[in-house]
């Protein structure tokens, strides 16, 4: 039998050429090799505020996204994670072995509440104003635990158990590989760790899933900072956008004179180059590199010759986007399909976890 993965993407904003190569694209691949179970994870999503209407049309968009780039219902499990209550059922069973203090480590915990845990310039000390009228009247310097305490009080709880969730999802299908990069390992290792704790606690039940790297898992922003993201005005492409909004975003790069004696490996130039790479291949990108080093690069040729390769590569997925938006009752019947699969596993491992807890409905 095939070894099994597990993945998904939040419906939290249009989906952008990160989310394609980072991930879909190696999904892909990986659905020929591997029994595959891939969803929308709109319980995810709602640890943020969303507006209802919007999220249902997010998360419609995201499966039709998933099979016009080439996830195969034939070969893949396509679902929405909300229409498999396991999920949640496991979450507040794991809930009741998960540590606070793993928890409290978590990039999308720190990112999204607020905590600045590298700001060098408190050097690790925090502020804490107490404000009356808009006047301070009070100031307190919060050491760094302090800090966190204070954020963990102020936050919602679904932000918090995001990775309890997260490792849910995964050990709900006793997963053995989950495909990740580099950047999400620390919640695969709270995964991991969960599964340990269970285990030992109640006997053999969680294989440990172990990261099956991703090839061009990051993804550059357009700005020049840090990875592309929904999150990020103007750092990326949409896989829906047309040739033309693809040369407006590539023509704000940031870019330089065209030539130096050596190739930049941060900034817009470097984003430049590592989309050549990926959308046109090495050669082309060291045709480019030697360009920079020697007579120097047309930026905006380069620009122009980028954008129309880019959308070469998006515009099957866009046509095909358009055959299942036309066709919703095709794509009801796909995540149908999809739920039904998974729920037959979820339904399994739920009733080992109860059985081996000592949670029973007949005695």
């Amino acid at each position: 039998m095939k070894q099994r993965i597990f993945s998904g993407i939040q419906p939290s904003g249009k989906m952008h050429i990160g989310n394609y190569l980072g991930a879909i694209k190696n999904w892909i691949k990986l659905q020929n090799e591997f029994e595959s179970i891939f969803c929308v994870v709109d319980l995810h999503a709602i640890t943020i505020p969303q507006d209802p209407e919007e999220l249902k049309k997010k998360t419609l968009e995201v499966a039709k996204i998933y099979l016009a780039a080439g996830i195969d219902p034939k070969k893949s499990a396509i679902f929405i994670q909300s229409h498999v209550p396991e999920h949640t059922e496991l979450t507040w069973i794991l809930n009741t072995i998960a540590r606070i203090g793993e928890l409290k480590k978590m990039t999308q915990f720190t990112e999204k509440s607020g905590i600045q845990l590298n700001d060098e310039d408190l050097k690790n000390r925090y502020v804490l104003k107490k404000k009356l009228r808009g006047e301070v009247i009070e100031r307190k310097i919060l050491s760094r635990d302090e800090y966190i305490e204070y954020i963990v009080d102020k936050t919602d709880v679904g932000l918090f158990d995001y990775p309890v969730l997260m490792a849910a999802d995964i050990l709900l299908y006793k997963t053995q590989f989950v495909p990740v990069g580099k950047d999400q390992s620390p919640h695969l290792e709270v995964t991991r760790e969960i599964a340990r704790i269970f285990n030992h606690r109640f006997g053999q039940t969680f294989s440990e899933p172990q990261p099956y790297f991703m090839a061009h898992s990051y993804i550059p922003s357009l700005t020049g900072e840090g990875k592309m993201s929904k999150s990020k005005q103007g750092s990326y492409i949409n896989l829906v956008d047309s040739l033309k909004v693809i040369q407006n975003k590539l023509a704000k790069v940031p870019t330089d004179i065209g030539k130096g004696k050596k190739v930049p490996n941060k900034g817009g130039v470097a984003v430049l180059l590592s989309l050549i790479d990926l959308f046109e291949g090495a050669e082309r990108r060291k045709y480019y590199e030697g360009l920079y080093l020697n007579e120097g690069i047309q930026y905006k040729s380069l620009k122009q010759e980028l954008a129309a390769a880019i959308y070469k590569e998006l515009k099957p997925i866009q046509e095909k986007r358009k055959y299942y938006e036309e066709r919703p009752e095709l794509v009801a019947e796909i995540l149908e399909q999809g739920r039904k699969y998974a729920s037959k596993i979820a339904r399994q491992t739920i009733l080992e976890v109860k059985q081996k807890m000592g949670i029973m409905r007949n005695f």
